[in-house]
Formats: structure tokens, sequence, C-alpha cells
């Protein structure tokens, strides 16, 4: 993907360019320009509908919504506030502002409320990867791996298990008609996969 033909700002192609770079560090295993382009594309196809203004603070969202990304911890609320630092010093309104750190705090747990429109919309893209194909999805649990090559293998497994277990006991993993109709049943498949792998379960 032409990831600066997703860009919804002109004007602001320097910040475009600090966002790319930050996620094409080469310590990013899962979460890098790859994962981004992926989000975008799925928004499109979620979120192509929307008004345009929608469509914006939506892109914007994902641009910001792993930007930072790395050892520190609180990874979602530091990027949120690099997003209202850039955003607000590119001269958008306060509100827009607000919006576009909102939603990406939501993707610290994926469970925006039910009337939250703009905040399905970008959980249910950014969690898409749950229902991708073997090869894609082999990947993504390998890069999620390479991130956290310093934590030992029995700790990752339990940790990467709980992670699991938790969205796996939402009552949909998914909050909009179109994604769940589109990958809810792929992505419990490989859900109840990879942790029957985790597990060391057999069937």
């Amino acid at each position: 993907m032409d990831l600066a033909a997703h860009w919804p700002l002109t004007g602001q192609e320097a910040l475009r360019g600090r966002l790319e770079t930050a996620y094409a560090d080469p310590a990013r295993g899962y979460h890098d320009r790859t994962h981004l382009a992926e989000v975008l594309t799925r928004l499109d196809e979620l979120a192509g509908d929307q008004p345009e203004p929608d469509r914006r603070l939506l892109r914007l969202a994902a641009w910001f919504h792993d930007a930072v990304y790395d050892a520190g911890g609180d990874l979602e609320e530091r990027s949120a506030r690099l997003a209202e630092a850039e955003l607000a010093a590119a001269g958008l309104p306060p509100a827009e502002v607000a919006e576009v750190a909102r939603l990406v705090r939501l993707t610290a747990g994926h469970r925006p409320a039910d009337d939250d429109r703009l905040g399905g919309l970008l959980c249910d893209a950014d969690l898409a990867i749950l229902a991708a194909g073997p090869q894609r999805y082999a990947d993504y649990v390998a890069g999620v791996r390479r991130e956290h090559a310093d934590v030992p293998e029995a700790a990752f497994r339990a940790g990467r298990a709980a992670v699991l277990r938790d969205l796996a006991a939402k009552p949909t993993l998914f909050h909009t008609a179109r994604a769940r109709e589109l990958w809810e049943q792929p992505a419990r498949a490989n859900l109840e996969r990879e942790l029957t792998l985790l597990e060391g379960r057999r069937r």
C-alpha cells in the first residue's frame, strides 16, 4: 500500500514522515508498516459509507494508534498524547484532536461502548488480523513473539494466552455488523487454535 495516499492532512507531510519512520523501526515485529496498512485498508472496507470528516478522524487515529511502541509501557496512552501534541501543533480544532486521542486510547482494550460508532470501526479494523488466513496469522503471531523476544517462553505463552482469553470472553470480538459478518467466525477459530497450541492441549 502507498501509505502516503491514506494520509488525511494535506500540508503535514513532515508529520506523516515521522510516523512512517516510527512504524518502520526494525525492532517492531508486528506493529509495523504492514499492520498500519492493514488497519487503513480495513477502515476503508468498514467505513466507506461514513461522512468524510469522520473518515478523516478514523484515518488519523489509525496512523497514531501504535505510533509509540517500545518497552516503556502505557503505549496507547503515550500514542494518544503524541497525537494530542502533534495534531494541536498542526492546527486541528481542539474537538478533533480530542476525538482522535480518544479513539487511540480505545485500542488499549478494544471495548468501545455499544453506541460508539467511530470507536467500533477503529477497534474492528485493528482486530481484523485475528481473522487472517493461515500464513498471515502465523506471521502475525511470530511478529508478536519477536516484539517480546526478551520474555522467557513460558512467561510469554502464559501472557499471550491471557490476552487471547480476555478477547475470547467478549460477547463478540467485533462491534460493527459488517465486521462480525466478515470476521467473527474465522477470528474465533484462529483464537481457539492458538490457545490450543499455547496451552498444550490436544484435540
